[in-house]
């Protein structure tokens, strides 16, 4: 899969079946409508293509509205979304910059100067609520309109549903935010974890008896915090297991930066620069403020102690095809 940041150069562009859209999650109503691009890029012998936006849309509008606390919760971060992405077969994904040139673009400058001169779209599909262009004038009408004008065809996707329920964005981050990761797992198809290269941090979690490897979240709203029962991929045949702090650390650290912290059980190799996947099983409790660091340690080993009885339950009870750690 080609990735290619804002609109590719004239070399690089080829008819494409598009499907446009923050994909937050890639979760399996996406996964349909990504299923469509990859038929419809087969038969008419098309790219099949992807188009997706960093910073969200709604993050930028509520950061230059002064409201941060209006941008929506991030389910994934980049390197996710790109690996789900290349998981269903799409071919190309265009990473467009949402900045301000972008979001004032009028319906019409979107559609020629992006679609049909951009990217040589010949068969697009959206949802059923799809806008585009400044202030969302344009809609679903008028994009059919512009596709019978530079001949792009137009499908619509309706509402994938999960028990009479729509499967949406907003229905994954509700079901993680109340840490409800079965219902999640159901949602995206897989069960939710976060990716990343393992960074150096102060190694205050070494000193402290609970050496952590960490990731760096890049995004100030991950839709999980706390503390959490959590296995890891990456570093042996099998996952490890451990806990997991996801959040701002307020007892040890002021700065603001978001940290991925997991702490493997029994393992004590160096893994900087390692690419590894922690998966979440669990959610503990939410992150503290501790007064002193005698308490944030024993929090810690209260953490550590629980989520090593969890996996000792789940060692020990028998197995279903329905349960799995």
């Amino acid at each position: 899969m080609k990735v290619f940041r804002g609109l590719p150069n004239a070399a690089s562009r080829a008819p494409c079946a598009l499907a446009i859209g923050n994909f937050d999650g890639v979760h399996l109503g996406h996964q349909a409508l990504l299923a469509r691009v990859c038929e419809a890029a087969a038969r008419l012998q098309l790219d099949a293509a992807v188009m997706t936006f960093e910073p969200h849309p709604r993050e930028f509008f509520a950061s230059i509205q002064g409201d941060p606390s209006r941008a929506p919760s991030r389910i994934a971060n980049l390197r996710d979304k790109l690996q789900a992405l290349a998981t269903t077969g799409i071919e190309r994904v265009i990473v467009e910059h949402f900045n301000a040139h972008f979001a004032s673009l009028a319906p019409q400058d979107f559609v020629e100067k992006v679609l049909v001169q951009g990217l040589h779209a010949k068969w697009l599909i959206v949802g059923e609520d799809f806008c585009y262009g400044a202030k969302r004038a344009g809609n679903l009408a008028t994009l059919v309109e512009s596709g019978r004008k530079y001949g792009f065809e137009v499908e619509v996707l309706r509402t994938v549903t999960n028990d009479g329920t729509r499967i949406s964005s907003s229905a994954v981050r509700a079901a993680l935010t109340a840490a409800d990761f079965d219902h999640a797992r159901q949602l995206l198809g897989q069960s939710y974890a976060i990716s990343g290269h393992v960074i150096h941090g102060k190694k205050l979690g070494r000193t402290l008896g609970f050496p952590t490897l960490n990731l760096r979240v890049t995004h100030k709203h991950p839709v999980l915090n706390g503390i959490f029962i959590v296995q890891v991929h990456g570093l042996a045949e099998t996952p490890l297991p451990g806990v997991a702090s996801l959040g701002l650390r307020p007892t040890v650290d002021d700065s603001g930066r978001v940290l991925l912290e997991t702490h493997v059980f029994d393992f004590a190799q160096q893994c900087y620069g390692k690419l590894i996947r922690v998966e979440f099983l669990k959610k503990l409790r939410d992150e503290e403020k501790y007064s002193d660091l005698p308490t944030l340690i024993d929090a810690i080993a209260h953490d550590a102690a629980q989520a090593r009885a969890y996996f000792k339950h789940h060692a020990e009870a028998p197995t279903t095809a329905t349960e799995r750690i």
